[in-house]
């Protein structure tokens, strides 16, 4: 939603509370710039008109004691996710970006989950192709593989992290930004029923209160 005062498009706002290890592990392999540590507090924030974001990191790394952790600039969008070990400095991160921007976390935009898809028991063709696309674990044979896309993509963060809290499973991949998020995830199939359970109930959960 477009903020009646600053004409700014609030995409996507994810607070995560504390950073499971597997994810934190995963951003350390993708981030640009300061890499968090297991059990950090994140957020995740896109906002319009793309090049503005960097405004925002300015506000939020001005305010706090944030780190930044990566951004993204795309033709519209743009993306930021800073951490801290504290969550308040993280809240307060967040806080001071939709300040200044004259806007609302209940202003983000509705998730839409595009895909919730559970493959059981992959043979070994599927299990290598999969692990040859992945920056995270491998997929053996017999693992069920959790498949699941949503814009925007960010939203698949939390969908994520509170997967990796519910379940003992894999995490493969997963995309944060683009026009639409990616996650993939492995492991037995009661556990992957389980991590579909916890990261569907995330992301409905998005949509309460907007």
């Amino acid at each position: 939603m477009a903020s009646q005062q600053s004409g700014f498009q609030l995409r996507a706002y994810v607070f995560l509370d504390s950073l499971q290890p597997q994810l934190a592990q995963y951003m350390a392999k993708t981030n640009k710039v300061y890499d968090p540590r297991e059990y950090d507090a994140a957020l995740f924030l896109e906002i319009a008109p793309a090049m503005e974001i960097h405004a925002k990191i300015d506000q939020a790394l001005k305010a706090t004691k944030v780190r930044l952790g990566s951004m993204v600039t795309e033709r519209v969008f743009g993306m930021m996710q800073v951490h801290h070990a504290d969550q308040g400095e993280v809240r307060a991160a967040g806080d001071a970006v939709l300040s200044a921007s004259a806007l609302k976390e209940s202003d983000r935009a509705r998730c839409e989950i595009l895909q919730d898809k559970i493959i059981r028991s992959v043979e070994q063709d599927h299990a290598i192709a999969f692990t040859g696309l992945a920056w995270g674990n491998m997929v053996l044979a017999g693992d069920s593989v959790l498949i699941m896309e949503a814009q925007p993509a960010a939203y698949l963060s939390i969908a994520c992290n509170e997967a990796l809290k519910a379940a003992q499973v894999k995490l493969i991949d997963i995309r944060v930004f683009g026009a639409t998020g990616r996650l993939i995830m492995a492991g037995p199939e009661a556990e992957i029923d389980y991590a579909s359970e916890a990261a569907t109930a995330s992301l409905e959960n998005i949509n309460r209160g907007l």
